[in-house]
């Protein structure tokens, strides 16, 4: 079992960093986090990744009030993980992608919202320490009790406000995220859980001879 929710786990990372970055090159706006993080990148310097980290080590102290607990301080590990694949997605792997005309751009954010919210619902089945900013969605959700997509919602809400606070790119794109990313999540979490409950069913399941 360890082995499927760490293979969950890494493999939802990744998938949620190439969103992410794709919603980034698209260029028409990036997610509310993801400007923030783009918008202190550029004014202060450091990598998208960098900030990532520093952004998800505040909105671990937050989470932290919210709940009422100490900070998730095992969500840091995470937190590094994301920003390593998103630097990498960024800086390495998508370095030379120009996108030209309207359109294209338009399906590549499309795009990387559908995979972002997928690799949330994939690596959340791990049960591991999650993403700061995932914890927020969660964090929202306990303590308003609240469902997951209207926890995210707001928790991106939130985060529009800040990058538009310290000049993160803002534009259609990030109402779009704002708003899409909650109900997509909400949509393929269920899936990804009976796929997880599934391995690990059969794995247990006795040979009948």
């Amino acid at each position: 079992m360890i082995t499927r929710r760490i293979l969950f786990f890494c493999v939802g990372l990744f998938v949620l960093a190439l969103g992410i970055s794709l919603m980034i090159i698209a260029d028409i706006g990036a997610g509310a986090w993801d400007a923030l993080n783009v918008g202190l990148s550029e004014t202060i310097g450091l990598t998208v990744g960098n900030w990532v980290m520093i952004v998800g080590i505040f909105v671990m102290l937050l989470n932290a009030f919210l709940l009422k607990e100490r900070p998730a301080y095992l969500s840091i590990g995470t937190i590094i993980l994301i920003g390593f694949f998103i630097d990498f997605w960024l800086l390495i792997a998508l370095d030379e992608w120009n996108l030209e005309g309207l359109v294209l751009k338009v399906l590549v954010l499309l795009g990387g919202l559908v995979i972002a919210s997928l690799g949330i619902a994939v690596y959340l089945q791990a049960k591991f320490p999650l993403s700061p900013l995932d914890n927020l969605m969660l964090a929202i959700s306990k303590r308003f009790k609240l469902r997951f997509g209207i926890s995210k919602t707001i928790g991106e809400a939130t985060g529009l406000v800040l990058a538009l606070l310290f000049g993160g790119p803002i534009g259609i794109g990030t109402l779009v995220v704002t708003f899409g990313i909650g109900p997509i999540i909400q949509f393929f979490y269920p899936h990804c859980e009976r796929l997880m409950e599934k391995g690990f069913s059969s794995k247990i399941k006795p040979k009948i001879s």
